[in-house]
């Protein structure tokens, strides 16, 4: 994953990431592969939990309907190893889902299935050894958040640990479409790039493609989450994905 991205950030692209939702209906594939169509340089992919934290109403939505539908990550990850997307997949998730599989095996599952990096948010830095062996292992990237209020130390740690991309948090808060990013995604990119090289990419809170081109002034690239995931719960479809992520594109190539 860091290769591809590297590679789309050396021609001079900013990287688009969108998020979906496995599971949340039964075109979730078809959605994904939309996406990718429509210009995603790598797409970022929940993995449904009971109590995801991170996430606001339009994400908990989400992955309420795909755990009422009775999906599991096992059998996301058989559908996704025949998607043939064509660019790195990273899936989101809880570290219960991880724990409750052992690190080894979800390590290698996600390997199997194509996956190429892992973003656990409620896993600590401090306890992220024993995960993130077996999955530089497997050769899964493990992609680290930092937030605005991570202090200059941490973000030096978190950099150094880091795999695949570095994701920086543009708001404090849950992930949610917002009217304004404000600036302080700037002042955390800033941080990040003092300390590594790896691709820096602005998320939660991102929700038009004049938002995905303020970010991108900045950033190497851009994750967009709940404006996508909205549209498919309204029933949008594969169309409306690749629309949305269509208009995301368009407008981070002008800008």
């Amino acid at each position: 994953m860091a290769d591809h991205l590297a590679a789309r950030r050396r021609s001079g692209a900013k990287l688009l990431v969108p998020y979906l939702m496995a599971g949340a209906d039964d075109q979730w594939v078809r959605c994904l592969q939309a996406v990718v169509a429509a210009g995603a340089d790598a797409v970022e992919l929940g993995l449904a939990f009971s109590d995801p934290m991170m996430d606001g109403p339009v994400i908990q939505e989400a992955s309420t309907a795909a755990l009422a539908r009775g999906v599991t990550p096992s059998g996301v990850l058989d559908e996704v190893g025949g998607a043939e997307l064509g660019v790195p997949l990273v899936v989101m998730t809880y570290y219960n889902l991880v724990f409750r599989a052992g690190h080894r095996r979800m390590a290698r599952q996600l390997a199997q299935a194509g996956v190429s990096g892992a973003i656990l948010p409620d896993l600590s830095l401090e306890e992220i050894g024993p995960w993130a062996h077996e999955a530089d292992d497997a050769g899964v990237a493990t992609v680290l958040l930092v937030a605005p209020s991570s202090p200059d130390e941490r973000v030096a740690a978190i950099c150094r640990r880091a795999r695949g991309f570095v994701y920086a948090v543009a708001t404090m808060g849950v992930t949610g479409e917002r009217a304004e990013i404000g600036d302080q995604a700037a002042r955390v990119v800033a941080r990040v790039r003092a300390h590594t090289d790896l691709p820096v990419c602005v998320g939660v809170g991102v929700s038009t493609p004049e938002q995905a081109v303020e970010v991108c002034a900045v950033a190497d690239g851009v994750v967009v989450g709940s404006a996508l995931v909205r549209r498919i719960l309204e029933g949008g479809g594969p169309e409306a994905a690749a629309e949305f992520v269509g208009s995301l594109r368009t407008a981070i190539d002008a800008g």
